[in-house]
């Protein structure tokens, strides 16, 4: 059997987006791909996210999030940012490492006008969905 692929998907804090992309990744390509996720600050893991994750049958909230200075850079052959504040501020990997952009929209700051919780929900689930497409199209993207 052929040795899995490694990938990070880096966000900005490591609450949402790239906690999606973890979950979806270890639901859907799990056998293809070592997955992890990390951020360049660390916000906390977002309990809406969990939430709506949770509804597609994924369960993230044993999650933490996490300094991508606390990962063994040295060991990942993807690197995906899902952020442009990660892309921008993507800390340097080895030349080993391929780095794809692959941004999607922040569910908090699409929620900001939201007036009721599942108004809130919607984006969150807008932005899920999309991460869960692109998840599943891989490694088409990666190539």
């Amino acid at each position: 059997m052929p040795m899995k692929k490694t990938i990070l998907f880096l966000c900005t804090g490591n609450s949402c987006r790239s906690q999606m992309a973890e979950g979806w990744t270890r639901k859907l390509k799990g056998d293809e791909f070592e997955v992890r996720s990390a951020g360049v600050e660390t916000h906390g893991l977002n309990p809406l996210a969990v939430e709506v994750m949770a509804e597609a049958g994924v369960d993230i909230s044993g999650h933490r999030s996490k300094l991508v200075s606390e990962l063994d850079v040295d060991t990942f052959d993807y690197v995906v940012t899902v952020c442009d504040h990660a892309s921008e501020h993507c800390p340097f990997f080895p030349a080993e490492s391929r780095r794809i952009h692959a941004g999607f929209p922040d569910p908090p700051a699409l929620a900001r006008t939201a007036a009721t919780h599942e108004e809130t929900l919607e984006h969150y689930r807008r932005v899920r969905d999309a991460i869960r497409d692109f998840v599943q199209s891989l490694p088409a993207p990666l190539l």
